[in-house]
């Protein structure tokens, strides 16, 4: 059965029709050249727990960003018909999710990651007839899981991270899992235009050991990390 869009949608859907790169990174998004990626923001909801976002932790074994959590998306193929049909193809090959029962409803701002020099278009898209997903290639997808919106924004559940390189940027503490970065990023961004945002405590800052990756300016009211190369 489809679901039509729930009135708690609207606020945000009308601040996305005046969004800009700046909303969401300081860096200015090249007017040519970047590798054309997409990741799919997709929202749903429970019926005992109100509005979640869908996210997959990466396999620990992976060469880079091991065991972070992400949106599903990657870089954009010739086949494809739009940076949708990116984010779908790539939420299906990842997860198993069935691009029949999602509703795109915008696409946001290009936004640059200059480390790996792609340009990322976050797709927004409501989930209107949610069904089960699982990791289809457990090698790169450890976990899948629906992330409640009452969580994210409980202020217990927030924080910023600092990179060892010196980057600090906005994070999140859910189901077992710290999501930083691009998708923290994207994921803060959302939150505030939505206007489910509460106040939290933006000087609990959290050290993240030492990694191989460089985090890159981009997604956030701080910066992102580097976009997996998938």
């Amino acid at each position: 059965m489809t679901r039509p869009l729930p009135a708690w949608m609207d606020p945000l859907l009308a601040r996305l029709g005046t969004a800009r790169v700046e909303d969401f990174t300081t860096l200015s998004t090249p007017t040519s050249g970047g590798r054309e990626s997409a990741v799919l923001v997709l929202l749903g909801e429970e019926p005992d727990a109100g509005p979640d976002v869908l996210v997959l932790q990466r396999a620990a074994t992976l060469r880079n960003h091991a065991g972070q959590p992400a949106f599903p998306g990657g870089a954009a193929d010739p086949d494809d018909a739009d940076l949708a049909a990116t984010a779908l193809r790539e939420a299906n090959e990842e997860v198993g999710l069935d691009p029949a029962t999602v509703t795109v409803l915008a696409e946001l701002p290009k936004l640059w990651i200059p480390v790996s020099d792609f340009v990322v278009t976050p797709v927004l898209g409501w989930w209107h007839r949610p069904h089960p997903v699982h990791p289809r290639e457990p090698a790169e997808v450890a976990h899948v899981a629906r992330l409640p919106v009452a969580e994210l924004v409980d202020p217990e559940n927030r924080m910023r991270v600092r990179h060892p390189s010196g980057w600090i940027g906005p994070a999140f503490s859910a189901r077992g899992m710290l999501i930083w970065g691009f998708t923290a990023g994207v994921l803060a961004a959302l939150l505030e235009m939505g206007g489910w945002a509460r106040p939290w405590p933006r000087e609990r800052v959290l050290d993240l050991p030492p990694t191989d990756a460089t985090p890159a300016p981009s997604a956030g009211t701080d910066s992102a990390d580097e976009m997996a190369d998938r």
